[in-house]
């Protein structure tokens, strides 16, 4: 049980990255070719996801005794953030590419499993 956790806790601080990543992103910060259009609202939400999924990673790889519930909260909300993101695309808010339709499909997936597994391990105490 320790490595699932131990891999959560690490996996949620790549998605925190990633958040921070496409927030710069969406901010007008291009890293070299990869650029993406100034989309405020996207920042603003991604910098969020990326917050709340790095509060779960912490508590879960420093043992804290908020881990769990800060680890399923912070999946929660991050994949609230993506499925708005899906939504507003759809919807026609943005202009969609598939960089970004890329983006929010994979965030989507390994969010929920990562939702799934952080209500296991939460359940799962030793």
């Amino acid at each position: 049980m320790d490595a699932l956790r131990t891999a959560l806790g690490w996996l949620s601080l790549l998605y925190a990255l990633t958040f921070l990543l496409f927030g710069l992103l969406h901010a007008g910060i291009g890293f070299g070719s990869v650029r993406q259009p100034v989309i405020v609202p996207a920042a603003i939400v991604e910098t969020l996801c990326a917050g709340a999924v790095a509060v779960g990673a912490y508590g879960v790889l420093a043992r804290r005794s908020w881990a769990w519930d800060g680890l399923v909260y912070g999946h929660a909300a991050a994949l609230a953030g993506v499925l708005l993101g899906i939504v507003a695309l759809a919807a026609g808010a943005g202009a969609a590419d598939a960089l970004l339709g890329w983006y929010h499909s994979v965030m989507a997936v390994v969010l929920a499993a990562g939702l799934g597994a952080s209500f296991y391990a939460s359940r799962a105490r030793a």
